[in-house]
């Protein structure tokens, strides 16, 4: 993962832990973060599989988050770019795509698979403990505006991996 790539997975997972907010307790607060983190570096490598898709993303950037911040709706993930500048940095493919991950087990484990990324986090095999962590994070109904945004791109990603 190049340095642009990383800027975008770490800002798609601050949006979407900015928009899907983690419990006060910060061992819970950790295990969200690391299973947003999970999702949207597998959705990342999907969204960008190649150097020249990497090139692209350094030459025209990511595209932000305002669709995302209106998708979530009022008040989630919501904050101006002056205020916060890594929002800049957030691709809303990516987020879609570490969403509808997020929300599916299944499908988070053919996407990892189609990347040939070894998970040994709590994406594709949450324990009770990491899904009462991430619960806003992983309830599909909270998640469907986002992930539905970029769903059918995301299947169409897989089918070309996988083929």
């Amino acid at each position: 993962m190049n340095e642009h790539q990383a800027g975008v997975v770490a800002a798609s997972a601050q949006w979407l832990l900015t928009a899907f907010p983690t419990p006060a307790d910060p061992f819970a607060a950790m295990s969200a973060r690391w299973q947003a983190y999970e999702a949207v570096s597998v959705a990342a490598r999907l969204r960008y599989p190649t150097d020249e898709d990497d090139a692209l993303l350094e030459l025209c950037g990511p595209g932000g988050c305002e669709r995302l911040n209106w998708s979530a709706g009022s008040g989630l993930g919501a904050g101006s770019v002056e205020d916060a500048p890594w929002r800049t940095w957030v691709d809303e493919v990516v987020v879609s795509w570490a969403a509808a991950l997020l929300g599916d087990t299944a499908l988070a484990a053919a996407a990892a698979a189609a990347v040939g990324e070894p998970l040994v986090g709590p994406l594709v095999t949450p324990s009770a403990n990491d899904l009462a962590a991430a619960t806003l994070l992983r309830h599909p109904d909270l998640l469907a505006p986002v992930a539905d945004l970029h769903r059918a791109e995301l299947y169409q990603a897989l089918a070309a991996q996988t083929a």
